[in-house]
C-alpha cells in the first residue's frame, strides 16, 4: 500500500489519517505467514493490541499512565534500547507488565505545555511464548488541544561503505530557537531536539508528528545503545539547509510485509561518519596478551610518542607496530628471551596528550602490564609424562636426557599448498617480528612438465604496513609448478626460536579462471584522485586499487560471480578516506556505488573475460536528487528480495527431501505475504526494476 504526502491541507489531513491508518493497524490486525515445522503448528503472529486507555492521539493530555491492552501475554526485550520518547523527557517511562497489560508510568511532571508527544516503543514488545515481536508500537498524545501531524521521510547511509546504516536516531531542531550556525556548529551540544525520529534497519525513518515550520535535521548512529551523541564514538551526519514538512513533495508510504514495519521514499539524505576532530589524545589502555608483546590503545589516530621505556628492556629491544592505518593501537614486541622477562612490566610513557582545554601537553605517565603463563592441558599431561620418566630412570640409576623439544616459531598461517596471485606476490607472515632472516638459505625451485628444474631467483620484500610480514617476488609463471624450502633455524623470531624445516608446493593463478576490468576513468577534473574497491555482497573488499587518476586502469585476477564497486573520491590524495566535521560542516569524503548506464548496481563477472567500464566520474558524484535515491533503494530491495525469494526456494527445496524422509515440511517465510511478487507489488512494483545484472558492460572473451 502506498500513500503520498502533498503540502495542502486538505491533503495533509488525508495523508495523516492514512498514516495513522497504517500504523496502527499494525496494533489491531494481524499480518504474518504461519509455517509449520516439524512437530505441528508454530504461532509466528505477533500480539494484538486490544484496547488502550487513554486512546491514542490523545489531547489535553493529564494522565500519569498509558495502558495497552493485548490478547496474549507479552514480554518487554531490550527496552533500554528500544523505547525513547520524542521529544525526549526527563525520566523515561516506567514500563510494566500486568497479565496482559503493558502499564507505562509517566514520571516527568514537566511536560511542555502545547506539546505533542510520542511513547516510541519500537520493538520492545513481543509475545510471552515465541517471542514474536510487534514492530514500530508507539503512542501519541498532546499536552495541548491539538495533535502535531506533519511527516517527513529520510535516509541514513555509511559514507565510507556506501550502505544503509540503520537504528539511527534523527534529531529535528526548530530552525527558529537554535541559532544559525556559521563557522563552529554547537547544535547539537546546546540544544534538545524538538522531535526525534529513528530509522529502521535498512535506513529509512518517517518522522511523525511534526509541526510546519522549518527544522534544522542532524542524525546519529547510537553505537553504544545509550540515546545520546557522543563525538568521536557515534557517527553523524548533517544537512546543510532547513526543511520545512509542510513544503516537501510527496513521498510514498508502504508496509514491508517481510521486515514487518513500515518503509518509504526518502526526502532526506544523510551520509554518515564519525567526527574525529572530538577525540581527545590520551593512552585508553595498556596491556598484555602475550609474554613478549604489549597493547597500548590511544584515545585519537597518530599519537605523538616521545620514548617508551620499559625496566630493565634496552629500548632498542623494544619493536613497535601499529596495528590501525591511524597508528591509535600499537603493539610493542619485547626482544628478549623468554626467561628474562617478569611477569609484571613497569615503564613509562612520554607522549603528548589533550588537557581539559583540549590542548596538546607533554605527560609522562606509568606503565605497569601483567602476564602470566598458564599451563595448557595438554602441555600439563606432557610435563608429567617427562617428570614420570626421570624420575623412573633416576630410581633405576640410569641417565636421562630430556628429549629435544618442538620449536616455539609459529606462523600466523603457513599452508603446505598454496595458490599464488602474481600482483600480490607470496605473503609470508609471523606470529612476531624477526630477528633472523637468512634469505640465501631459502629455496624455491620450479618445474614444467618437461621436467626441467631450475632455482628460481627470489627477492624478499618487508610489508609496508606490517613488520612480521614479507612478500616473497620471483618471476611466476602459470605452466609452472614451484616448491618453497625454508630450511632449520633460517628464521629466527624475538624470543630466540628457531624454525623448523618447512616445505610448501605453489601453483600460479591461472589468467583464464579470473575475469579482468579494465577501468576508463574519467575524472571530473584532471588533478582529481580516486580510490576504487571491488566489494562482494556482504561489503567485503575484494581488491582495491588507490590513486587513480585520468585513463586506463587494468585490474586483474578479479574473481568470477556478483559484485559491486566501490569508489572513493580521494579529495586530498592520501591513499585512504576520509571523515567529515560536524562543527566546521564539512562533510567527509564522497564514496559512491558504481552504477551503468541502466543504474544497476551488481556487476557479473565470468571466468576468462575481460569487461570495459568506463568510470565517469563527473556522473557519479554528481549531486544526488531523491528521485535517484529512491531508484537506487528500489533496486537495492529488488536484488534483495529476489535473493531472500532464492533462499526460500532452497529452505522449500531442503524441506521437501526432510518431507520426504519423516513425512513433515515447514513453510516458507513468503507464504503468507503472497511470495514475492505479492511484496513487490505491494512495494510499488519492484519487479520491473530487476532486470538482468551487469548491463552496460561490454564484456570479451580473452
Amino acid at each position: 500500500m502506498k500513500t503520498y504526502n502533498t503540502p495542502s491541507s486538505s491533503s495533509t489531513r488525508w495523508l495523516t489519517a492514512a498514516v495513522v491508518l497504517l500504523f496502527t493497524g499494525a496494533f489491531f490486525s494481524r499480518c504474518a505467514s504461519v509455517g509449520t515445522p516439524n512437530g505441528g503448528p508454530y504461532d509466528t503472529l505477533p500480539p494484538v493490541v486490544t484496547h488502550l486507555s487513554p486512546m491514542d492521539l490523545t489531547t489535553n493530555f493529564k494522565s500519569n499512565k498509558v495502558t495497552f491492552m493485548f490478547n496474549e501475554y507479552v514480554q518487554l526485550k531490550n527496552q533500554q534500547k528500544e523505547v525513547y520518547t520524542s521529544p525526549a523527557m526527563k525520566k523515561k517511562p516506567l514500563l510494566t507488565l500486568r497479565g496482559k497489560n503493558l502499564l507505562i508510568e509517566l514520571r516527568d511532571d514537566s511536560l511542555l505545555p502545547n506539546t505533542t508527544y510520542s511513547i516510541e516503543l519500537g520493538s520492545a514488545v513481543a509475545d510471552n511464548n515465541e517471542g514474536n515481536i510487534i514492530h514500530g508500537l508507539r503512542y501519541v498524545f498532546s499536552t495541548g488541544d491539538r495533535i502535531d501531524s506533519m511527516f517527513m521521510s529520510g535516509y541514513t547511509e555509511d559514507s565510507q561503505m556506501a550502505d544503509s546504516l540503520g537504528k539511527t536516531f534523527i534529531y529535528f531542531f526548530e530552525a527558529d530557537s537554535v541559532e544559525t550556525p556559521v563557522e563552529y556548529d554547537s547544535t547539537m551540544f546546546k540544544y534538545k531536539p524538538s522531535k526525534i525520529a529513528r530509522s529502521a534497519t535498512n535506513g529509512i525513518f518517517i518522522a511523525q508528528n511534526l509541526k510546519p515550520v522549518n527544522y534544522r535535521v542532524y542524525a546519529f548512529f547510537d553505537s553504544n545503545d545509550n540515546q545520546t551523541y557522543e563525538p568521536s564514538i557515534d557517527k553523524i551526519g548533517f544537512l546543510d539547509e532547513t526543511y520545512n514538512p509542510a513544503q516537501m513533495p510527496g513521498f510514498a508510504i508502504w508496509y514491508d510485509s517481510v521486515r514487518r514495519y513500515h518503509s518509504a521514499d526518502p526526502q532526506l539524505y544523510f551520509r554518515m561518519f564519525t567526527d574525529v576532530s572530538f577525540s581527545r589524545q590520551n593512552l585508553n589502555e595498556q596491556s598484555r596478551p602475550e609474554q613478549h608483546k604489549v597493547l597500548l590503545q590511544f584515545g585519537a589516530a597518530r599519537p605523538e610518542i616521545r620514548s617508551i621505556l620499559f625496566d630493565s628492556i634496552p629500548a632498542e629491544d623494544i619493536i613497535v607496530e601499529p596495528l590501525t592505518i591511524g597508528r591509535d593501537t600499537l603493539a610493542l614486541w619485547l626482544k628478549r628471551p623468554s626467561e628474562s622477562l617478569p611477569d609484571t612490566l613497569r615503564g613509562k610513557i612520554t607522549y603528548m596528550k589533550h588537557d581539559s582545554l583540549r590542548r596538546l601537553q607533554e605527560v609522562t605517565e606509568d606503565l605497569k602490564v601483567s602476564w602470566r603463563r598458564v599451563e595448557s592441558r595438554e602441555e600439563e599431561r606432557e610435563r608429567e609424562r617427562l617428570e614420570r620418566e626421570k624420575r623412573k630412570a633416576e630410581e633405576s640409576g640410569k641417565e636421562w636426557i630430556e628429549p629435544p623439544r618442538p620449536s616455539k616459531f609459529r606462523f600466523v598461517d603457513f599452508k603446505k599448498t598454496a595458490e599464488v596471485n602474481p600482483e600480490k606476490d607470496y605473503a609470508l607472515e609471523f606470529a612476531t617480528p624477526l630477528t633472523k632472516f637468512d634469505s640465501t638459505a631459502i629455496e624455491l625451485r620450479s618445474w614444467s612438465e618437461k621436467g626441467d628444474t631450475i632455482r628460481e631467483k627470489i627477492h624478499f620484500i618487508p610489508d609496508s604496513l606490517s613488520v612480521r610480514k614479507w612478500l616473497l617476488r620471483a618471476k611466476w609463471e602459470p605452466t609452472r609448478k614451484y616448491r618453497l624450502f625454508i630450511p632449520t633455524d633460517a628464521l629466527a623470531d624475538i624470543q630466540g626460536e628457531g624454525n623448523d624445516s618447512l616445505q610448501a608446493d605453489l601453483t600460479v593463478a591461472d589468467k583464464d579462471k579470473y575475469a579482468t576490468l579494465m577501468l576508463n576513468v574519467v575524472p571530473r577534473v584532471e588533478s582529481a584522485r580516486y580510490i576504487v574497491q571491488i566489494v562482494n555482497d556482504q561489503n567485503a573488499v575484494l581488491h582495491e586499487i588507490k590513486d587513480l587518476t585520468a585513463g586506463t586502469h587494468k585490474i586483474e585476477y578479479v574473481p568470477a560471480g556478483d559484485m559491486r564497486m566501490r569508489i572513493i573520491e580521494d579529495l586530498n590524495a592520501n591513499g585512504r578516506w576520509d571523515s567529515g566535521n560536524m562543527v566546521e560542516r564539512r562533510q567527509g569524503e564522497r564514496a559512491e556505488i558504481y552504477k551503468n548506464d541502466k543504474e544497476e548496481e551488481i556487476f557479473t563477472t565470468k571466468t576468462g573475460w575481460e569487461f570495459d567500464i568506463t568510470l565517469d566520474m563527473g556522473r557519479l558524484f554528481a549531486p544526488v536528487t531523491m528521485e535517484q535515491l529512491i531508484e537506487r533503494l528500489d533496486k537495492r530491495e529488488a536484488a534483495r528480495l529476489l535473493k531472500a525469494e532464492e533462499e526460500r526456494r532452497e529452505r522449500e527445496a531442503k524441506d521437501k527431501k526432510g518431507k520426504d524422509s519423516h513425512g513433515h515440511s515447514s513453510g516458507g517465510i513468503m507464504g503468507g505475504s503472497g511470495g514475492l511478487g505479492g511484496m513487490m507489488g505491494g512495494a510499488g512494483g519492484l519487479g520491473g526494476m530487476m532486470g538482468g545484472a551487469g548491463g552496460g558492460m561490454m564484456g570479451t572473451r580473452r
